[in-house]
């Protein structure tokens, strides 16, 4: 059966795009923030995989594909940001601020969680660019020794934390500002928790779409100095 299946590049794009469908339908039924289509097209495709017997290498075959779409689809968060460039242009120093102090936040946090469980430097890059959006992830990762897979799903893993808990967070420390919320949960939870912030509100999904961007560009410069540290 793999055989067949390695054979074809449709295979990996129909289990997922299958995979999705379920999840809207679950999602739709549910009600709940803890099925979000995202995380249970995951969930199907991990267990389809390990039932089945499947190789990963054999469903990345044709599910390659929809990865390509990641860094354009990024590019497209651009339009609900010119909607909002007013807000962007009055707050301008205090969003570059905020992304700045998220950046600096998310090193400092790997880097302590890695002195005090004694991670290797690899693992340690690796984790390093958890924050940011996986297609610049990785090739970060890859760049200074990391293994990318790792990576790959510490940035699920934040994405689905900003997803899940960034309302409660918020509200818990009472940030009512939109700019204030759109930034915060864009440069921690990249793609992922911008969609939590577009049902927050568009002001808010434009401006965690323009953290994203920030967010990716700022890492990747301050990259060097963040590895030397450890």
């Amino acid at each position: 059966m793999e055989e067949i299946i390695s054979g074809s590049v449709y295979f990996g794009l129909a289990l997922t795009c299958g995979a999705y469908v379920a999840g809207c339908v679950v999602h739709k039924a549910a009600k709940t923030p803890l099925l979000n289509p995202l995380i249970v097209t995951n969930v199907l495709v991990i267990a389809f995989l390990a039932v089945t017997g499947i190789s990963y290498e054999s469903y990345f075959n044709g599910a390659r594909y929809i990865g390509d779409l990641l860094t354009p689809a990024t590019v497209c968060l651009a339009i609900p940001l010119y909607r909002q460039l007013h807000l962007l242009k009055k707050h301008a120093a205090a969003i570059f601020c905020g992304i700045a102090a998220g950046v600096l936040a998310n090193a400092l946090c790997i880097l302590l969680m890695s002195l005090l469980f004694q991670f290797s430097r690899s693992m340690y890059v690796t984790l390093l660019p958890k924050s940011i959006t996986a297609a610049i992830a990785m090739k970060l990762t890859e760049e200074y020794g990391g293994i990318p897979a790792i990576t790959l799903l510490s940035t699920v893993i934040a994405g689905a934390f900003g997803y899940l808990a960034a309302p409660s967070i918020l509200k818990l420390f009472r940030v009512t500002e939109v700019v204030a919320k759109g930034v915060a949960i864009g440069s921690g939870s990249h793609a992922f928790g911008t969609i939590r912030a577009f049902e927050l509100g568009e002001a808010e999904g434009a401006m965690s779409s323009l953290a994203i961007a920030a967010t990716g560009l700022m890492t990747v410069a301050a990259a060097p100095l963040f590895v030397l540290l450890f």
